[in-house]
């Protein structure tokens, strides 16, 4: 009677050389850069799948455990990740528009012209980036009324609901900066009327307003300052928050 030899004891096929491909994905996947990547073995099973998702943000942005009625799409819509979404959209069509706005007076009205009426897909793009600034508004009002009704707000969430309002805040300021950037007479008017707003502040009004225009009059001052608020400040601090807010619906958890 032959004896049955294991797997291990059976000869490797095709001469006992993995291919080319097999051994470029165990080379990859036993590097330290891996490993310092993803600190779970890689998934060849079912237990190490889990792991793997479960214990990444970017393949697992909800809770480990999920209570079945937020798994519906009725109970979310999903629009944090379409805000977020948007914002990613704003972020691409906007590296666009800043090759060809010019940030100075008279200049800028002049390069918003010339982007509609001479660079090829100029007036496309902006108005990419004009509509998904509309929607994101909309759609982060929206997902606070969501989470307000449902109840999503309450203990242990309360921190969350905070970071929340800061980024319906922040959602407001990068409209209305982006909205006076066109410096025409709309955009001047408006800014005379955000920053008297800015100056009705108790006790530091006078001071905030002299630092939002950069001094008494609306001028290239003005202008150079809502530009560097819209295109760095404002989505920088927008992006930390959103990453704290993601990793706060993480561990905190959904509503039930």
């Amino acid at each position: 009677m032959s004896r049955v030899q294991t797997p291990e004891q059976q000869p490797p096929a095709s001469g006992g050389r993995k291919s080319l491909i097999g051994r470029l994905a165990d080379w990859i996947f036993n590097s330290a850069l891996w490993k310092s990547m993803y600190m779970n073995p890689y998934p060849r099973d079912r237990r190490t799948r889990g792991l793997a998702v479960l214990n990444s943000l970017f393949l697992h942005l909800h809770p480990g455990r999920i209570s079945r009625q937020a798994l519906t799409f009725r109970y979310t819509f999903g629009l944090g990740g379409t805000s977020f979404f948007m914002f990613i959209i704003l972020t691409v069509t906007g590296i666009f528009l800043m090759f060809y706005y010019v940030p100075a007076v008279p200049q800028a009205y002049f390069s918003i012209e010339e982007l509609e009426t001479t660079v090829a897909f100029g007036q496309f793009f902006r108005n990419i980036h004009r509509w998904a600034a509309h929607a994101m508004v909309l759609l982060v009002f929206l997902h606070m009324l969501r989470v307000f009704y449902t109840g999503a707000y309450k203990p242990p969430r309360q921190f969350n609901w905070v970071i929340g309002v800061v980024l319906l805040v922040l959602t407001f300021l990068m409209s209305f900066t982006g909205y006076l950037l066109p410096w025409d007479q709309l955009a001047y008017w408006a800014v005379t009327v955000g920053t008297n707003m800015a100056g009705a502040t108790p006790f530091v009004g006078d001071k905030l307003k002299f630092l939002l225009i950069g001094g008494y009059d609306i001028n290239q001052n003005t202008l150079i300052r809502w530009y560097t608020l819209h295109v760095f400040a404002l989505p920088l601090v927008a992006a930390v928050f959103m990453g704290m807010h993601f990793w706060r619906v993480r561990k905190d958890g959904f509503s039930r």
